[in-house]
């Protein structure tokens, strides 16, 4: 699962690493704490090339009868992306890349209700880029919402200690095959795999992350 996450660079290097025109690059800040509800960057192809573009996060597919069914699809499991209905048109045709600095889980201690959570990374300090799908759902009022969604797979060796979920992480080089519209589901699913645990690490931080009102560099810095 990914509940929380870190970006923690601007726009403008949003733009440089994922190719985007500076003319298509919106407003992006810094952020120590995205959650669920909340508008986040993705980067997204239209006929015009590669845009980066801040919607909500929580997949709102488009037959929905309410929004809140948003706050119940934040992941995608990617074993069965491509078969729930909830996703299985957004992974036919509107699927998206998801920059981030690294991003929060929480560790249960044995024989204690208390959660500890910590901070992952990758070795390298370079951004990780999750797998997403995005969606665009009408409200009573006509109006337009756009929402995405991270899809998830099995937890590396590292990440199992914290939990049995980890995003997606897709390499450099699969960017362009994940934004094809026309990328078969062959093609796809075996992008959907855990990242290697020795490029990445985890540490311990302070439970104010768990506040969603949070948002400083302060909370990924160990404990």
């Amino acid at each position: 699962m990914c509940g929380r996450y870190v970006l923690d660079d601007d726009g403008s290097i949003i733009a440089y690493i994922y190719g985007v025109p500076r003319s298509r690059e919106t407003g992006i800040v810094r952020r120590y704490n995205i959650a669920p509800g909340q508008r986040a960057p993705i980067i997204r192809h239209d006929e015009a090339g590669r845009r980066v573009d801040l919607i909500r996060w929580g997949l709102i597919p488009f037959w929905a009868k309410s929004e809140k069914v948003g706050y119940n699809l934040i992941n995608a499991r990617g074993d069965t992306v491509a078969e729930k209905p909830a996703f299985r048109q957004a992974f036919k045709r509107r699927r998206c890349l998801i920059p981030a600095s690294g991003f929060y889980e929480w560790q249960t201690t044995p024989g204690s209700r208390i959660k500890t959570p910590h901070y992952i990374t990758l070795q390298s300090g370079e951004l990780m880029t999750f797998a997403g799908l995005w969606e665009s759902w009408k409200n009573a009022a006509d109006e337009q919402i756009e929402t995405f969604t991270i899809i998830t797979t099995d937890a590396n060796e590292l990440l199992a200690k914290l939990h049995n979920r980890m995003p997606d992480i897709l390499d450099r080089r699969d960017w362009d095959t994940w934004l094809n519209p026309n990328a078969s589901e062959a093609t796809l699913l075996p992008l959907i795999h855990p990242y290697p645990s020795d490029e990445m690490r985890a540490w311990p931080v302070s439970t104010r992350v768990n506040k969603p009102s949070a948002d400083v560099p302060a909370l990924i810095a160990p404990t």
